[in-house]
């Protein structure tokens, strides 16, 4: 029969409010694992490798470990390698590529089954972010392989017809970057105008770009269907059919619900989607099974940030540490 590894805690996630759980973890002498399906931060690690954040370096830092950047607002690769430096400052117990298939509850504790052996703990934190869930359009063609809801590098799309689906942050830096680097760029924007929101330093670039015509754009439209060499818009003028090369669908993200509903995460029934959890804790009506960082504004994912879960650790382990 094989033995289980027991921990006090397993925290699902190895984003940084993962890695600040197991600081926390840590500075109480409890025995804990980060169990993350892919590398070290990976929904930072999907950003495009040429993003630049919005917060400075300062409001990223997690475990006293400074965040020191060339700039005043971090880059991607700037976060990458100071995370991994928090990693390895603190030592951490990390498990990479491991994927949690379900939790079954055993013992006054929970049976984690992961792609690489199972794991038990008294104590759960999910805080496994969104940027790795896309938001899906349900429209047909969008499984072609023209079509991405992820962006890396604007080198692909040099000389390209591409359209971008969107008007938020992410649509307009990929608008932009493509088309100062020789793509044909053609927007679809849902409301009337650029999301008012979008970074200052970006807004006013996308809004002429496109007032000068370098930048088509529909707005009050969506695409309705993605063919091989063409996509189908729906604008206020009527239907129009525009000769393209790649679709990148920059229209957001959200929390994993799919892997929620195999942990059996209680989830709120109205348009937030927030898994349930008390305010003060973080705890779920899952006994001992406690909700941290993006994840916890569900489907309201422009409400939480790095910057403004990082205590939710603190206020988990404090819990934890209280009932042990």
């Amino acid at each position: 029969m094989q033995l289980l590894e027991k921990y006090d805690l397993v925290i699902i996630g190895g984003g940084p409010i993962g890695l600040t759980c197991g600081i926390e973890a840590q500075k109480k002498g409890l025995s804990y694992i980060i169990i993350e399906k892919g590398v070290l931060v990976n929904s930072l690690y999907n950003f495009p490798e040429q993003m630049t954040f919005f917060s400075t370096s300062k409001l990223l830092e997690i475990g006293e470990v400074p965040f020191i950047s060339h700039t005043d607002k971090p880059t991607r690769k700037e976060a990458l390698e100071y995370y991994r430096r928090v990693q390895e400052s603190w030592s951490l117990n990390l498990k990479l590529y491991t994927e949690v298939s379900s939790m079954i509850p055993e013992n006054n504790g929970y049976r984690i089954v992961t792609n690489k052996g199972n794991t038990f703990a008294t104590h759960i934190v999910v805080c496994t972010g969104f940027y790795d869930t896309p938001r899906t359009l349900n429209i047909p063609g969008e499984n072609l392989s023209k079509v991405t809801h992820f962006y890396n590098s604007p080198h692909p799309y040099v000389g390209q017809k591409i359209v971008v689906i969107g008007a938020a942050n992410s649509a307009c830096d990929v608008a932009l970057e493509t088309y100062y680097k020789g793509a044909e760029v053609t927007m679809v924007i849902r409301k009337s105008e650029i999301y008012p929101k979008t970074k200052y330093w970006i807004k006013p670039n996308i809004e002429n770009r496109i007032k000068e015509g370098a930048i088509k754009a529909y707005f009050e439209s969506k695409v309705i269907e993605i063919k091989e060499t063409t996509v189908v818009i729906e604008t206020p003028e009527g239907i129009v059919e525009v000769v393209n090369d790649f679709v990148l669908a920059m229209v957001g993200y959200k929390p994993n619900y799919s892997l929620f509903e195999k942990l059996r995460l209680p989830i709120s029934d109205d348009s937030s989607k927030k898994p349930i959890h008390n305010p003060n804790t973080l705890e779920t009506p899952l006994k001992n099974v406690y909700v941290a960082g993006v994840i916890n504004a569900g489907l309201q994912t422009s409400k939480l940030f790095i910057e403004n879960t990082r205590e939710h650790a603190a206020i988990i382990l404090e819990d934890i540490d209280s009932k042990l």
